[in-house]
């Protein structure tokens, strides 16, 4: 009878002992609470102009901001266009996705965006190239870029270093955003040539095409037969033909947007950058930070490190020519310079 007594309590204390071990512990007051609520991904997607992601201009700029952001694990992605009507659907196609943020890269994508935003009044949208004023949509962020500053001073080198004294420029579409490039341009090659005291001619052509290389390098080709020995491009993809008539005839061209020096190394002089990627990346962190930036637009100029020369510009401008540029770089953060953007400011300043 001991026996059994003494052999049930063991057997009691055996099963309180394993009870009390296998317990679960109560969570420590540092713990995170356990939920089932899923994380939201923050998305970021652009949708090109009809250059394509590959431009070698704005386009592919823009998707270099794009990439910061996946560094910083944004989840990224992007539509190609491919016709104007295509702006629309990918715009809300992008939007059924439930993406954080959805960008335009191109004025031309304005009307698009503009509609899409009143379809998906959730939705936050960016545009390149496009200013608001205070009509603007609430869930509309705008990026625009003093064009006109680098223009210049890429006008400014080409009136230095022309040895013909005849410079040509090729415009892609004409805008008020695209007219930047041009009226900058003009005014630094003026500027050039009042220092100089001498007259420079500018050959300028807008070949109403973004994408049509063919017809970049023909209008290029016949400027440079004509006697211009530099030619500037603000035409997107279809300026890399232009750049291809500089390298084939032995001249000078000037590329826009990126450092377009590795298109032709040994002819093309320099670049105006459009820092496209840091207005994306900027705003773009911006607004997943949850600024309310809506309805605003944002400028980008010389000051504000939106534009400026290209880095391989030592490899071909002499170092005296550059001294002279970052001193007038400087006047026009200064504010001593104004760079015309109309036609009538333009006349103004030469007049000036």
């Amino acid at each position: 009878m001991k026996k059994r007594v003494f052999s049930l309590i063991l057997v009691l204390a055996l099963v309180l002992t394993l009870g009390v071990g296998c317990a679960p512990k109560d969570p420590a007051p540092t713990d995170p609470a356990p939920t089932d609520a899923p994380v939201d991904k923050q998305t970021v997607a652009m949708i090109t102009d009809i250059g394509g992601i590959n431009d070698e201009s704005f386009n592919q700029s823009a998707w270099n901001g794009m990439k910061q952001l996946e560094a910083d694990g944004v989840e990224i992605s992007f539509l190609e266009s491919h016709k104007e009507a295509d702006y629309a659907i990918n715009l809300g196609r992008k939007a059924e996705e439930g993406t954080s943020v959805i960008w335009g890269i191109g004025f031309m994508m304005e009307a698009a965006i503009v509609e899409a935003s009143k379809e998906h009044k959730d939705q936050m949208f960016a545009i390149v190239d496009v200013g608001f004023g205070e009509a603007g949509q609430p869930n509309v962020v705008g990026a625009m870029f003093h064009s006109e500053e680098s223009s210049f001073l890429v006008g400014y080198i080409a009136g230095l270093m022309t040895e013909t004294d005849h410079v040509g420029f090729i415009l892609g579409m004409e805008s008020d955003v695209m007219f930047r490039f041009q009226y900058g341009y003009l005014a630094g090659v003026e500027y050039a040539a009042k220092e100089l005291g001498k007259e420079i001619k500018v050959d300028y052509v807008t070949i109403d095409t973004f994408g049509d290389t063919a017809k970049g390098k023909a209008t290029a080709t016949k400027m440079y037969s004509d006697g211009a020995d530099i030619v500037y491009h603000a035409a997107g993809q279809a300026g890399s033909g232009a750049i291809t008539a500089a390298k084939e005839m032995g001249k000078w061209a000037i590329g826009v947007d990126l450092d377009q020096n590795a298109l032709a190394p040994d002819n093309v002089l320099t670049s105006a950058l459009k820092n496209v990627d840091q207005a994306v990346y900027q705003l773009s962190t911006k607004i997943l930070a949850g600024e309310k930036v809506g309805g605003q637009t944002f400028y980008f100029g010389l000051k504000e490190g939106g534009v400026g020369l290209a880095p391989s510009s030592d490899k071909h401008v002499p170092k005296d020519i550059l001294d002279k540029t970052k001193a007038v770089e400087k006047m026009i953060i200064d504010g001593d310079i104004i760079v015309p953007i109309t036609e009538a400011e333009f006349k103004a300043f030469k007049d000036a």
